[in-house]
This record gives C-alpha cells, structure tokens and sequence, in this order.
C-alpha cells in the first residue's frame, strides 16, 4: 500500500469521526433543524468521498464489501447538487451505514501493518 493510500484511509476515518462527533447525541428531528450540524456532516462524508480518489483499484478490489464507487458518486452529488441532498439520506448514512465503514477501514490499515 503505497503512503498516499494509508494517509487518505486514515483522514477517511477522521471525517468518519467527525460525522458521529457532529451527530452525537442527536435524533433526527434535532439534526433536521440545525444547519450547522447539517453543514457540517455533509462536509465531513464529502470529504471521505473525496479520498476515495486516493485508493488504488487493487485496493477496491480486494475490499469490494467496501462500495467505493458510491461513496465516491455521493460526494460527487453532494458538491454538485447540495440543495438537492436528501437530510434523510444523510442521517441513514450516519446512523446505518458510517460506524460499518469505519470498522471496513481499519480492517484494511491493520493488515497493511
């Protein structure tokens, strides 16, 4: 794994962080109605998508559970359309979907140590 790959899972993860930092304690209806946490979480998975540019397609190949080129189109939609963003959409992500990436990560930097 080359450096430039370790160092972006690694942010990955950061952003990762941040999202359930901004989120914590949160229901639903709370993050609904604060644009700051709002702006904030949908910074965050942005970035994570961002990253995504840094894994080698060997990489993504040998972690296909991980979905990479989803990860990597929502960014891509949430720069393009951010008006267009579903708030619910984001909140499955952070609720269902981000603590599983999270884990996904680490696996992939623990084995390349």
């Amino acid at each position: 794994m080359k450096n430039k790959e370790y160092i972006s899972l690694k942010k990955m993860i950061d952003y990762i962080d941040k999202a359930l930092r901004y989120t914590k304690d949160c229901d639903f209806e709370t993050f609904s109605k604060n644009e700051e946490k709002i702006d904030a979480t949908v910074f965050a998975i942005s970035q994570i998508g961002e990253l995504v540019k840094n894994i080698s397609k060997e990489t993504m190949q040998e972690y296909p559970n991980i979905e990479w080129i989803i990860i990597k189109n929502l960014r891509n939609k949430i720069v393009h359309d951010y008006e267009g963003i579903k708030l619910n959409f984001i909140w499955d992500i952070i609720t269902e979907d981000i603590i599983k990436l999270k884990e996904d990560l680490k696996k992939i930097i623990e084995k390349q140590n």
